[in-house]
């Protein structure tokens, strides 16, 4: 399907969450039936690189040989491109399972940084903790060495995760609690907390630094006005609601939303692709990466990645 502003580019199977985009120009993807797939957009043709056995989110480049795979069910992976060999690094903290691996962000020295969004629920009970607001989510890091330490925590509801263009901070995004924190690594104000951004317009999903050195955040859904005032009704509601059946619960409006933000937390780009009632096509975007001008995004609901021309 291609519209003036957006090209959508089908992969074989659904829920294609997030996007990379290595340096040869194959966009790999990852859906929920464990698969990796390498999409060559000049021709549309896909191949598929592995399979992880869980349900991978997060893709990050680890190396010329790997990627680094946030399995939501299996934790956190090292993928072969060519043989399509998987390996556990992590998947316990501190002897605990981990219960939502979900995204990350690689540094030059091999350091892996990344998030686990719950200690509670795992990827199919998400809005759980989403509607509880448990603030239980995490930031770890994964030095080289495999020493594993936790960053921050408290964090309402953990996802994307990006690193400066010059690793002087790492972000992690807050979905439920729409901000984007960072955690400074050098300067003066290393070890310090704050945030890149507050009062997104929406709930943040994914994030991702762009080759254009600014930091990507994927607006998955906007603000919904009923989840946000059982924010601050009591937890026996916030369960009794989270009970209700799913056909029951409210949809998110079907939107395509990603923002661009500078090192000073300055909105660059806002782009706003289909607002409601733009009609029934590509939505929900949970993943995106800004690669040499062109914004490639994921959908956990689409079985296809979408791009945009910043031209």
């Amino acid at each position: 399907m291609t519209s003036p502003s957006l090209t959508v580019h089908p992969v074989p199977s659904m829920g294609a969450e997030d996007v990379v985009v290595s340096p040869d120009g194959l966009v790999l993807t990852g859906t929920e039936d464990g698969a990796i797939w390498s999409l060559d957009p000049r021709t549309g043709s896909t191949r598929r690189v592995a399979d992880t056995g869980g349900r991978p989110l997060g893709l990050e480049l680890l190396d010329g040989e790997h990627l680094a795979v946030c399995d939501a069910e299996r934790g956190l992976l090292r993928v072969s491109l060519a043989s399509g060999a998987v390996e556990v690094l992590l998947d316990r903290v501190d002897g605990e399972p981990m219960k939502f691996c979900n995204n990350a962000a690689v540094a030059s020295d091999g350091t892996i940084w990344f998030s686990d969004s719950s200690l509670h629920f795992g990827v199919a009970r998400w809005k759980d903790d989403f509607v509880q607001d448990t603030r239980t989510g995490r930031l770890l890091r994964r030095d080289p060495d495999g020493r594993v330490t936790v960053a921050l925590d408290g964090l309402a509801f953990a996802n994307g995760v990006a690193l400066a263009a010059v690793e002087s901070y790492v972000c992690v995004a807050e979905c439920r609690g729409r901000t984007v924190v960072r955690l400074w690594l050098s300067g003066p104000r290393a070890g310090e907390r704050d945030h890149l951004v507050t009062d997104l317009p929406g709930y943040p999903d994914n994030i991702s630094r762009g080759s254009d050195g600014l930091i990507w955040v994927a607006v998955a859904s906007p603000v919904d006005a009923l989840v946000e005032r059982l924010g601050s009704a009591p937890m026996v509601l916030r369960r009794a609601v989270t009970r209700i059946p799913e056909a029951l619960q409210p949809k998110p409006a079907r939107t395509i939303r990603v923002q661009a933000y500078d090192d000073d937390g300055r909105l660059v780009h806002d782009l706003d692709l289909a607002p409601p009632g733009h009609g029934p096509g590509y939505h929900m975007v949970t993943g995106v990466r800004e690669h040499d001008g062109r914004v490639w995004m994921g959908s956990l609901h689409e079985p296809s990645v979408a791009v945009h021309d910043l031209a």
